[in-house]
């Protein structure tokens, strides 16, 4: 029975990494809960982990919960001259369902691994080495951490910086601003007179 050593990364953080270690015959699903309790995920979001190409393109997707209706069983109309096609010919897997092993290809096996769509936090996955298992060990397990993810709302740029602000009010004159607050302020006045019926 062999191990995977993989190494994750995070590039919204700099200097984070952790290293995780778990069976070759474990499924998707248990490497999902040890990424989880390693990497200081919060909520209970969905998740998945596409097997990527040494470029990182995606090959195949292994989902948290079968995200396939009845429409999507079947074969999706993909035309691959449009630009921006909403269907996808990407084979789609369960985490419960997968098996490591029928998925590591590649000795530097690349895998991203996507938490939480509506506000994602995407992590770059690497295949380090496989190792022989020995019975005492137990895994899955994380044996190395470093750096911690910040507050989601750390991750959200913020759009009302002093110098994007000031820039902002310089482009279309204070008349024009006020001009603007004034009708928000009119309409929520309104909208509460209008509750209150």
């Amino acid at each position: 029975m062999y191990y995977y050593k993989f190494k994750i990364s995070f590039d919204e953080v700099e200097d984070f990494e952790r290293n995780v270690e778990i069976l070759s015959s474990d499924n998707f699903e248990s490497f999902h809960q040890i990424l989880y309790d390693s990497l200081g995920l919060k909520g209970h979001e969905l998740a998945s982990f596409s097997i990527c190409d040494t470029k990182w393109n995606k090959k195949q997707e292994i989902t948290l919960i079968d995200m396939l209706d009845d429409r999507e069983a079947e074969t999706p109309d993909y035309d691959e001259d449009e630009e921006f096609s909403t269907s996808s010919n990407i084979p789609k897997f369960m985490m419960k369902d997968a098996v490591l092993k029928d998925f590591i290809t590649d000795p530097h096996q690349h895998i991203m691994y996507e938490y939480n769509f509506i506000n994602p936090k995407v992590f770059y996955i690497e295949l380090l080495k496989a190792f022989p298992a020995k019975e005492e060990e137990d895994f899955p397990r994380c044996t190395l951490s470093i750096g911690t993810l910040p507050d989601t709302d750390e991750l959200i740029p913020s759009l009302i910086e002093d110098d994007l602000l000031n820039e902002f009010i310089d482009e279309i004159g204070e008349d024009e601003l006020d001009d603007i607050f004034t009708e928000d302020q009119i309409w929520n006045d309104s909208q509460t007179e209008f509750d209150s019926f």
